[in-house]
């Protein structure tokens, strides 16, 4: 089969062909990988899925499939998962490997609230510690013991990971009573157990995207240079009966608002009154009746699951509207969507947003997310962005580090999550909107897309302060002062006052743009282009043979003529005139950046001034405040802000 690079569109979308009550709709698959680096490793890792298969009497079409939605057959050289999983096949040996570290809300000093009318909200709770651990999260000593094979050589030596997977499937296929078939349609049943979900709806879920994973087929070449290969097998129809008889507790879904292609359950957040007049942990709406939902903001959790839903149902603690699970995509919905949950920092992103925190941390490349959590989150985004119009691009689909802080002493602390390890390309392929050319080469306007396993930006400070990370495969390019690493980082006078110097260190976003951010160029100089960054000509390394970016086309907003430099904001609130009486004028505060006479940046959507008032617990003050005022989000630095319609012109980009 021909080799593609893993950033071309995959093919036409498919209808599902699963018999019973768990057929879904089919995901885009992206399985084509782009080619090996040179010196690639020999390609053993097809013949270790055969070993294994031929050994305990799996099929080995489905043993290719099980590793595809666990790691996308990546060994990740030995390292664990958010989870604690290990190799091609995701075995778990939480014990091992969890990090430890606060929910991201604890830390530092943003209010995930971000509302001026109320005192800052800055969580102190810590997630508990759980001395059981479910079976989900300890496969890999259940593989030790049906394998013979040592712990430390099923984490560290990919073929006998996949061996003790073999095992995993060989073992649930006997305890449902079915025979060792070589037909992949008999397994579906075992597979949906190795998914260690303990409930029916997530188990059925992880096997139906195994099931599409077979019947699409497809190859790519791993982080180690080799190349995996599954045939298709278009007609497969699995037999889902097996699944009733594996004894899964069921999981009501009812009140929540997920895709039927995902597993989900609701676990509400407490709207509840505490001591003090405080109340908790979000605020009623009535979206998108009152306002409109714009954005999808991306977290992750700097948590384990079970610790993370304990503090979500705390009163005292903050909010956000969906959960999700690393080992399987399992679905948790705490806060409808009709109403504002607090997480983003920011009141008027908060008000106008949607809140996703997925299993994980950003401070530890190495700990990898499961192609099943990033499969789950692309069927949740996909859905809420149609049912609410949201676009599905780098404007609207933000990370929690690409949310502005709302004043100029909230820039400093600011959140910086998902952080520079989520494989943005890869999430946005999934969601079927790939970053692709759409441009000449001498375009104005440039979308960045590095090659994310290529991709190695130098990080510091993911362990100790100023210690070098480990290399990583990043969604993050570095931006320099001049055509040439050998000139100063960028800087940034709001995350740095007084100095403005940037740093390499993982939370220091000063530098550095993201993956399908895109951005007016302000120059280029041989393998070097300049962007407008920050108010400044900032310049990444875009060799043609391995570009950092592709071509792009839109609208850019500059100042309007006559106005050597217009202020920027973090957000866009009404003029004071809009207040009714009984609603205190927010301030229209600038942050402390300027957008100067002849500098472009790429426009999103043109809004007004909207301001959600909602400070007391009886909702019957609460209300939405629209002004005369225009603004436009532009993608500013790598965090979004607005400017106001009136000082800029809107023209298209060059080229």
């Amino acid at each position: 089969m021909p080799v593609t690079d893993s950033s071309r569109a995959a093919g036409p979308r498919r209808g599902r062909r699963v018999a019973g009550a768990v057929a879904g709709a089919a995901l885009l698959l992206p399985l084509l990988g782009a080619a090996p680096p040179e010196a690639a490793a020999p390609a053993d890792l097809q013949q270790a899925f055969a070993a294994a298969a031929a050994e305990y009497d799996v099929p080995q079409s489905v043993l290719l499939g099980v590793s595809y939605l666990q790691s996308r057959w990546d060994t990740h050289a030995g390292a664990p998962s958010v989870t604690g999983g290990y190799g091609p096949m995701h075995l778990t040996d939480a014990r091992t490997a969890l990090a430890a570290a606060p929910p991201h809300h604890s830390e530092g000093t943003e209010d995930p609230r971000g509302d001026d009318s109320r005192a800052p909200l800055i969580p102190t709770a810590q997630a508990p510690e759980s001395a059981q651990l479910p079976a989900r999260l300890t496969t890999l000593p259940k593989a030790a013991a049906l394998t013979g094979l040592a712990p430390e050589r099923l984490r560290t030596d990919p073929a006998a990971n996949i061996a003790g997977g073999a095992a995993l499937l060989a073992a649930a296929q006997r305890e449902l009573g079915a025979p060792a078939s070589d037909d992949p349609a008999d397994w579906y049943g075992a597979v949906a157990r190795f998914s260690g979900a303990d409930d029916s709806a997530t188990a059925a879920a992880y096997a139906n995207d195994v099931y599409d994973v077979l019947r699409t087929g497809g190859e790519r070449f791993t982080d180690s240079g080799q190349r995996v290969a599954l045939a298709a097998q278009p007609d497969l129809v699995p037999d889902t009966g097996r699944l009733r008889q594996a004894g899964l507790r069921t999981v009501d879904a009812e009140g929540t608002e997920c895709p039927t292609t995902v597993s989900c359950e609701w676990i509400p957040a407490p709207y509840e009154e505490f001591g003090g007049n405080d109340y908790g942990n979000h605020d009623l709406a009535d979206r998108p009746r009152s306002q409109d939902i714009d954005y999808i903001v991306v977290h992750d959790t700097e948590g384990r699951w079970e610790g993370v839903l304990e503090m979500v149902q705390d009163p005292t603690y903050v909010s956000w509207h969906y959960s999700l699970r690393s080992t399987d995509g399992h679905i948790a919905q705490h806060v409808k969507a009709k109403d504002v949950a607090w997480h983003a920092g920011n009141w008027f992103v908060n008000a106008k947003s949607i809140g996703l925190e997925h299993e994980g941390f950003l401070a530890s490349p190495d700990a990898w997310y499961t192609e099943a959590m990033y499969r789950s989150s692309a069927r949740l985004v996909k859905y809420l962005a149609k049912k609410y119009d949201i676009p599905l691009d780098r404007q609207h689909i933000l990370g929690h580090d690409t949310v502005p802080g709302p004043t100029t002493s909230t820039v400093p602390g600011m959140h910086t999550d998902p952080g520079p390890y989520w494989d943005w390309r890869h999430y946005f392929t999934l969601l079927g909107r790939p970053f692709e050319p759409a441009a000449g080469p001498g375009s104005g306007v440039v979308t960045i897309r590095p090659d994310y396993a290529g991709n190695r930006p130098e990080f510091t400070g993911c362990t100790a302060p100023g210690e070098p990370c480990p290399v990583h495969g990043s969604s993050a390019v570095r931006l320099y002062s001049g055509p040439g690493e050998d000139y100063p980082l960028v800087k940034d006078i709001g995350t740095h006052p007084g100095s403005g110097d940037s740093t390499t260190g993982v939370n220091d976003l000063g530098s550095r743009v993201s993956t399908g951010q895109q951005y007016a160029v302000a120059g280029r100089d041989g393998d070097w282009t300049a962007i407008w960054y920050l108010g400044q000509k900032a310049w990444f390394k875009n060799p043609k043979k391995s570009p950092a970016a592709v071509p792009a086309k839109g609208v850019v907003v500059t100042p309007k003529k006559g106005l050597t430099s217009i202020p920027v904001y973090g957000r866009a609130y009404p003029e004071a005139a809009a207040y009714p009486a009984g609603v205190p004028a927010q301030p229209v505060s600038p942050l402390p950046y300027r957008l100067p006479e002849g500098q472009k940046y790429v426009a999103g959507d043109r809004l007004p001034g909207q301001y959600y008032y909602a400070v007391t617990f009886d909702t019957a003050s609460h209300q939405v405040v629209t002004g005369e005022d225009l603004y436009y989000e532009i993608q500013y630095g790598h965090r979004v802000a607005f400017v106001r319609a009136a000082d800029v012109d809107v023209v298209p980009s060059a080229g």
